[in-house]
């Protein structure tokens, strides 16, 4: 019992200490991206007037992801141009397009869903790669990144506002905040409410992409470090990694079905939020 106690203080220890932290390490932002024990590629630090701008990991995957969709699509639009019948991974993408369009766009948008359907396809398409990027060994998720997600809300709260705007014009929109023919007296509590809850609205999806992609993650290399944990003692090898390895396998799979989730559940909100903006009376 002594010895275990002493494991688990001294597997602590190394954990808060920066040399052995490679739980956060894996999960957190950095200025260099380990491929340990192959060795460790230094970013390039850059400072402007002052400001710290250097690349990250997460941006380095970032521009990866904006690579991979900026190629794969144009396969898909070569592959259209030579048959309008689409085949292999030009159909699954087709597919895709016309799920986010009829299923998740359309019935919450409405007749005004083409001036928006290119930026929640590009949202969807963007976090389902960034997710899928971060599933594989040596790599990281840029949306286990608060910033990252909160540049997407932010962009998504401009498109909520847009929305409203295209909508009713500039003033009318800002004025159908507050419901017709409300007292003053409850003007005054709704004006408030109102305003906090178009801010609300994009900071929980940011929260929401960001806490659940990095709990999935945490909760892997959890798992996975139960085997270095117990593998001093006796049975373990029977016991403990097998056990560790089928629950990571089970984490994985699960991670796979959360970032498809994940990517569906943002775009459908974004897009009820724009649905709400347009459709104020509702």
């Amino acid at each position: 019992m002594n010895n275990f106690t002493t494991t688990i203080s001294d597997t602590i220890q190394k954990t808060s200490s920066n040399q052995n932290d490679w739980i956060y390490r894996h999960v957190l932002d950095s200025k260099e991206i380990s491929f340990e024990p192959m060795g460790t590629i230094h970013l390039p630090q850059i400072n402007l007037f002052g400001i710290d701008i250097s690349i990250t990991k997460h941006v380095i995957y970032l521009w990866v992801a904006s690579i991979i969709l900026i190629f794969l699509l144009l396969y898909v639009v070569k592959s259209y141009k030579r048959s309008q019948i689409p085949k292999g991974f030009t159909n699954l993408i087709e597919i895709i397009i016309i799920f986010v369009r009829d299923e998740i766009v359309k019935p919450t948008i409405g007749k005004y869903y083409k001036r928006l359907l290119p930026y929640l396809l590009t949202v969807f398409f963007l976090i389902i790669t960034l997710n899928i990027i971060g599933l594989i060994p040596y790599s990281s998720t840029p949306t286990a990144n608060i910033s990252v997600t909160g540049t997407l809300a932010i962009f998504s709260f401009i498109a909520i506002q847009a929305g409203g705007i295209i909508k009713h014009g500039f003033v009318q929109y800002f004025k159908g905040l507050v419901p017709k023919g409300v007292n003053l007296f409850i003007a005054i509590i709704i004006i408030p409410i109102e305003i906090l809850s178009q801010f609300i609205k994009p900071f929980a999806l940011a929260i929401r992409l960001f806490a659940n992609m990095t709990a999935g993650h945490i909760a892997l290399l959890v798992l996975l470090s139960l085997i270095f944990l117990f593998k001093q003692y006796l049975f373990a090898e029977i016991f403990v990694i097998p056990i560790s390895v089928l629950f990571s396998l089970f984490i994985t799979m699960l991670e796979i079905l959360v970032a498809l989730i994940q990517a569906y559940i943002f775009t459908m909100l974004t897009s009820l939020f724009i649905g709400l903006a347009i459709y104020q009376e509702h």
